[in-house]
């Protein structure tokens, strides 16, 4: 059995040759996307600059176009706004900052992607542990405090799923010289935008908010994301960072999806409903399965966690055909907890079908 950890959810092609099958047919509710095919805007969006001269010419390289449906659908100024080449990218920039402000508090278990950003710049980071079981209110108030100089922060967690309340939030925007927080699946949270932070960035210079457009519009292949922070510190990033970071295909579909607010609107609709109706089902049948214990989210993910290793569990699955996220990534977390991302309702009952019969075989 191959034991390697990944890093990262959506190891489609990695796990395929592993298995010996074609990536295809894989079930993936190891990478928190929306299970729908993406909008056919961005399919024709698409055809229209393969069509033009997208391909042909440099992209703008400020991405001006593309700042400026971002700041319009949030209403701040477009200088406010740095697209970027995926929240991935932007981490590694605000992770510069980070270094140079002083030592980071990371929240434990979180996301790997922070230390690794951080370890580019040779930054100095500490861990904090959230407590390993919470309520299902949301959203809830943000339980750490810290005297360290910067502050990452993930609204809705990753892998918890908790959906932290802006005003528990705002208070720490005094006590730190920076705070990071990576909004990547906010969206995808009914009346989630209430709890974001960008509204405060035009008041706090110390702020630095991330976004993703692959989470919500399951476009992970374009890798579009953008921060929202003070003209001075994007300034800086766009001088150091390679000159076209988004290419020209992917700087039109952003552009598409932020400035068509009747279509985005209408998407979000659609995700947040059926985030309302999978997410309680999807935990309540996890619930009953035996020697599980299935914790509350408030995004498209769910958290579980056994008495007992779950990596065999997740290998039974994985020769199924079904790929859940192996948690040892997650700094705080063993192989006792496993992450699932929620699918449409055909295939949230094939994963509980799977796991009762893999459960047979373990228990």
């Amino acid at each position: 059995m191959n034991t390697a950890i990944p890093k990262h959810g959506g190891n489609l092609s990695e796990e395929a040759r592993r298995l010996g099958i074609d990536e295809h047919q894989l079930l993936d509710a190891s990478a928190s996307l929306v299970p729908f095919q993406p909008p056919k805007s961005i399919h024709s969006c698409l055809r229209n600059a393969l069509v033009g001269n997208s391909l042909t010419k440099y992209p703008d390289h400020t991405y001006q176009a593309f700042r400026e449906a971002i700041g319009n659908w949030h209403e701040i100024d477009p200088k406010m706004v740095l697209p970027g080449n995926g929240a991935a990218e932007l981490l590694t920039w605000s992770a510069r900052d980070a270094a140079e402000t002083g030592t980071s508090t990371l929240v434990a278990p979180g996301f790997s992607d922070y230390a690794r950003a951080l370890n580019c710049w040779k930054g100095q980071y500490l861990y904090q542990q959230l407590p390993k079981c919470w309520s299902s209110n949301t959203p809830q108030a943000f339980p750490l405090t810290t005297n360290n100089n910067v502050l990452w922060i993930t609204n809705p967690h990753n892998p918890t799923g908790q959906l932290w309340s802006r005003t528990s939030i705002e208070p720490l925007l005094e006590r730190h010289k920076l705070v990071i927080c990576d909004e990547a699946f906010l969206s995808l949270v009914p009346h989630g935008e209430r709890q974001s932070l960008i509204p405060l960035v035009k008041n706090n210079s110390n702020l630095i908010v991330i976004r993703s457009l692959t989470k919500l519009f399951s476009i992970a292949g374009l890798r579009l994301g953008y921060a929202i922070s003070t003209y001075k510190r994007l300034q800086r990033w766009e001088y150091l960072r390679d000159p076209w970071p988004l290419n020209g295909l992917a700087s039109a579909v952003g552009t598409k999806l932020m400035n068509d607010h009747i279509e985005l609107g209408k998407w979000t609709r659609k995700v947040h409903s059926w985030l309302a109706e999978e997410g309680p089902w999807l935990q309540s049948k996890l619930g009953d399965l035996p020697g599980i214990k299935s914790h509350p989210s408030a995004t498209n993910f769910q958290l579980i966690e056994s008495n007992n290793s779950l990596v065999k569990l997740r290998e039974i699955l994985s020769q199924q055909k079904i790929l859940l996220r192996d948690c040892r990534s997650f700094e705080g977390l063993d192989e006792k907890w496993l992450r699932i991302s929620l699918q449409t309702r055909k295939n949230n009952k094939r994963i509980i079908f799977t796991m009762q019969q893999a459960l047979k075989q373990i228990l």
